[in-house]
């Protein structure tokens, strides 16, 4: 672990996934990796080497992103975990819903989704979070700070997945390990996305946020 305030700014010429694990695991990167090709989608950036991390991804701007970035995720040879209503993991195909990486929230209930990612964290030896903090696939003035008291509170760094659609690349540009001082860290987020463009650019507009 990092002391808080520790950026470290990834190297976008390599792409090295994790090591080598499970035979389900080798076959899904492998599928994944055939699935970014036939896209026309590229990853850039070494996957981290911490165990758990929040990953921030955006642009946010269509249904599609959260498929190129499961895929990506997949090709680094990691599995991604993300925040759901209860709802949607219940069903004939609720199954499929969890095996995607669904971390159920009971939204019925006065539940905090920061506290329970928080405890999801404590619980688990192995979590990657993703978190869109736009929060919204619309145009939005502000970001949610959920993902970013999320990792405060779990004592996880935060890397940065940006979705580029004008050069179909998924890059880690930075991992932050954060200060607990919102203010001072959003801008040094944020400014890895200062370049991206989303499905929708028309979305995606950095100005004031």
């Amino acid at each position: 672990m990092a002391p808080p305030g520790t950026l470290i700014v990834n190297d976008a010429t390599s792409a090295r996934p994790r090591p080598r694990g499970s035979l389900g695991m080798e076959i899904w990167h492998w599928l994944c990796r055939g699935f970014l090709l036939a896209g026309g989608w590229k990853i850039a950036c070494d996957w981290p080497s911490d165990a758990k991390v929040v990953i921030t991804a955006a642009p946010h701007t269509s249904n599609w992103d959260g498929i190129w970035m499961v895929a990506a995720a997949g090709a680094w040879r990691a599995r991604l975990r993300y925040m759901g209503k209860k709802s949607l993991t219940q069903g004939p195909f609720g199954w499929a819903v969890r095996w995607s990486g669904c971390i159920p929230i009971d939204r019925s209930k006065a539940n905090d989704v920061v506290q329970a990612s928080i405890n999801a964290f404590a619980a688990a030896d192995d979590l990657i979070l993703a978190v869109p903090p736009e929060g919204t696939r619309d145009l939005v003035e502000k970001w949610k700070s959920g993902f970013y008291h999320i990792a405060v509170g779990a004592g996880v760094p935060i890397t940065t997945a940006v979705m580029d659609y004008a050069t179909r690349t998924v890059t880690l540009k930075i991992t932050l390990w954060p200060s607990g001082d919102y203010a001072q860290d959003l801008p040094i987020i944020q400014a890895a996305y200062a370049d991206a463009k989303g499905k929708y650019p028309e979305k995606f507009v950095m100005t004031g946020r």
